[in-house]
């Protein structure tokens, strides 16, 4: 089985599966596993460059005076969306509730594997705050503004806080994927299946906003309908991300991150996208339902899509 190393940034896992299916489609190898590793703890964000411009300088010409931060882009989004603080804190609290609910009734258990520290058995999130308030999330500061930014982009009101995007945490993930001859050779009982995959490059600038062109193109390949999916698990980046998706979509909202998302469980970035397919998978098996769509927004603009069909 051939080894692939993927550059680490947000959604790289979900690319691995994107990657490991289209080997496995090709003929290329039957089983591959797909996954990823994130230590935020120890690791500094940004740190891979090394001080270096990662863009270049024709980048730094078209997007004068330059790209900006994902904090930012977030903010734009919320100013493009007209999202207001409430509406972003709302959902942050939604998120937190959710994963809480979920935790307490033993929905994550399957989906994890305990890791034994001197101080005894690992097996639960940590950042889950069931009870958080709008009240209090009100309270946090917005952490991206500066006066340069404010006169570069005045229709911002600068509600990003740290209780409104995804939380910094350590993780790993990892999903076996094999083709349906070898797993029937093997005696194995496949849990479910790619069903359709897309990869999009939206506007750099916003950043965030892929998953929505990056649904419309997995659905038109596909042969689905919105209404075919039981249930969508769209990364929690910053809280405008799933806000500004849910405005484009007429979809039930009670179906979107029905377990909470990277706000209240954190983004472990390289792990993120197979964590997200997990925590989907498991859901669609306690429900009985079928369909889950799983949507990632990435650097740059980049997102990826992806159906799995529960079997």
């Amino acid at each position: 089985m051939p080894s692939t190393t993927i550059d680490r940034k947000c959604g790289s896992s979900q690319q691995a599966v994107h990657f490991a299916a289209q080997g496995i489609r090709a003929g290329a190898y039957d089983i591959a596993v797909a996954g990823g590793v994130e230590s935020m703890s120890r690791v500094v964000m940004g740190s891979a460059r090394m001080g270096a411009d990662p863009y270049g300088s024709r980048v730094a010409e078209r997007f004068a005076p330059g790209l900006v931060s994902q904090g930012v882009a977030a903010e734009l989004v919320a100013a493009r969306w007209k999202l207001s603080r409430a509406e972003l804190d709302e959902l942050s609290v939604r998120s937190h509730d959710r994963a809480g609910l979920a935790q307490a009734n033993g929905a994550f258990d399957r989906e994890i594997i305990a890791i034994e520290t001197p101080g005894g058995s690992f097996n639960r999130d940590e950042t889950i705050r069931a009870g958080s308030t709008t009240e209090k999330l009100g309270a946090l500061k917005a952490v991206f503004e500066t006066p340069e930014l404010t006169a570069r982009f005045p229709e911002i009101d600068w509600s990003i806080t740290a209780g409104n995007s995804s939380q910094i945490v350590d993780g790993s993930s990892a999903l076996l994927l094999m083709s349906a001859q070898r797993c029937s050779e093997l005696g194995l009982k496949p849990r479910a299946r790619i069903h359709s995959m897309s990869v999009v490059g939206d506007d750099p600038l916003l950043m965030l906003t892929g998953p929505i062109p990056a649904t419309h193109k997995v659905l038109a390949s596909s042969g689905l309908a919105l209404s075919d999916l039981d249930h969508v698990e769209l990364n929690e980046a910053f809280a405008p991300v799933p806000l500004a998706w849910l405005a484009e979509f007429d979809i039930d909202p009670e179906r979107l991150n029905p377990r909470g998302g990277a706000i209240a469980l954190g983004h472990a970035l390289g792990s993120s996208g197979t964590r997200l397919m997990t925590t989907m998978l498991h859901a669609l098996e306690d429900n009985d339902q079928q369909f889950g769509l799983q949507l990632m927004c990435e650097a740059g603009g980049m997102a990826n899509a992806t159906i799995i069909e529960r079997l």
